[in-house]
């Protein structure tokens, strides 16, 4: 687990450490205070990866077609 920032953590590392948190906390080997630490960080990577995900959901709905299916370019998302 590292002390940066989960803001500033890309999907896969927050995904990554995420997976570490979660095996940490089912192995049950960590003390009380750690396992409320653990939780709490892997509430916020869990919120993180989804809002990135959401984003990246809305970007690729935002591709339109042309006539014959190629992609054409981009939208903007608030159309």
């Amino acid at each position: 687990m590292t002390d940066r920032p989960v803001a500033e953590l890309s999907f896969e590392a927050a995904m990554a450490e995420l997976e570490t948190v979660v095996g940490q906390l089912e192995a049950g080997k960590v003390a009380l205070e750690d396992s409320i630490r653990l939780y709490e960080r892997g509430a916020e990577l869990k919120k993180h990866c989804e809002a990135r995900l959401k984003a990246a959901e809305a970007r690729v709905e935002a591709i339109t077609l042309g006539p014959d299916g190629a992609p054409t370019g981009t939208r903007p998302l608030d159309d």
